[in-house]
């Protein structure tokens, strides 16, 4: 998280990833902790074909995974029950030992938001 840049303030304290490839796409758990205390356990499974993929336990609910390159790709991610609507972009380094995500866009109540975040593998 040291690395990592938050417009407003860091949502989170803590937070690991952990991605493993599944079936022509990605599965991601993430666990942690938000700013307030309270716990973060999201997940979700998606493939690389732009279609929307259901999340639980993220502000948003689904998720839509388009692959650029080999290193890099984009997603879509929107609650339908809120405002809450970003476009992420996550650059994998060619050694593999960093991933580099930039999201932008509105908050659930429609407020900007705009955060990078650098992830190093454990």
């Amino acid at each position: 998280m040291e690395k990592s840049k938050f417009t407003p303030s860091a949502p989170v304290k803590s937070l690991t990833s952990t991605r493993e490839a599944s079936d022509g796409g990605v599965k991601v758990t993430t666990t942690g902790e938000r700013a307030d205390g309270t716990p973060i356990n999201a997940s979700y499974t998606a493939k690389y074909d732009g279609k929307e993929y259901p999340v639980t336990g993220a502000p948003y609910d689904t998720i839509a995974i388009k692959k650029a390159n080999a290193n890099t790709y984009t997603a879509k991610l929107k609650n339908k029950g809120d405002k809450y609507s970003t476009t992420a972009r996550s650059v994998i380094s060619k050694d593999g030992k960093t991933m580099t995500t930039t999201n932008n866009g509105t908050d659930g109540k429609g407020d900007p938001i705009s955060f990078t975040m650098v992830y190093e593998k454990q």
